[in-house]
């Protein structure tokens, strides 16, 4: 199959909606026009990949309606099934897929001008993280074996050291004593494990803790 297999079902689909159709037009793989409407363009592509956005992104220059033409049933349309069309949204671009053996043409996504709706509690969150964090202890883009250090787990190792160094103590005291108004939450919680309960609001240090402590010792 080669991408010129995509053209005639492409052709016959657009000139029954009335379009005068033509194929490798100035750097286009299709063009159609209807009367005095913004030009439709088409890109093919039997592989869809970041070089067939990119051709999408600059004939935006020429139109607003320019089209990625791929096979049905691609890879890229099976791996990224939600997030290529989200894509292909903010960009301005619309999606067809191609059936040739079936001469079946689908409009996945019209291009519209895109205005995502802002997420505030989204940004509320990303904002709170990043007041909340001490310092600054990740390398932007690298992924590290035992998780990333966030302000949560800041919070819980300042409290593993403090048993660590004191022993078993109250909740109520590691709270003044470390100036951490959620200890409490973060003791009776114990997300990674570390902390073992003696009694009402009493814990140690587990022996889990103990031994991932010294892991997280450059996480202040």
């Amino acid at each position: 199959m080669v991408e010129s297999d995509l053209y005639a079902p492409l052709k016959r689909f657009l000139e029954g909606q009335g379009y005068e159709v033509k194929g490798e037009v100035g750097r286009c793989d299709v063009v159609a026009v209807r009367g005095q409407e913004a030009p439709v363009i088409v890109e093919l592509k039997l592989r869809p990949n970041l070089e067939l956005i990119l051709q999408g992104v600059e004939r935006l220059a020429l139109s607003e309606r320019v089209y990625l033409g791929v096979p049905e049933g691609s890879r890229l349309l099976k791996t990224q099934r939600k997030r290529l069309p989200k894509l292909l949204r903010r960009l301005g671009l619309g999606l067809i897929t191609i059936e040739a053996a079936k001469d079946r043409v689908t409009v996945v996504l019209d291009p519209l001008p895109y205005r995502p709706r802002s997420d505030k509690k989204g940004r509320g969150r990303l904002l709170g993280e990043f007041q909340q964090r001490v310092g600054d202890p990740n390398l932007g883009g690298s992924a590290t074996r035992a998780g990333r250090v966030t302000a949560y787990r800041q919070r819980s190792v300042a409290i593993a050291r403090h048993l660590a160094e004191c022993g078993p103590s109250k909740a109520s005291l590691v709270a003044k004593r470390l100036d951490e108004p959620k200890a409490r939450e973060l003791l009776y919680r114990d997300v990674y494990g570390w902390f073992d309960r003696l009694g009402e609001g009493v814990y140690e240090l587990s022996s889990k803790g103990r031994e991932e402590l010294a892991a997280w010792a450059d996480s202040r």
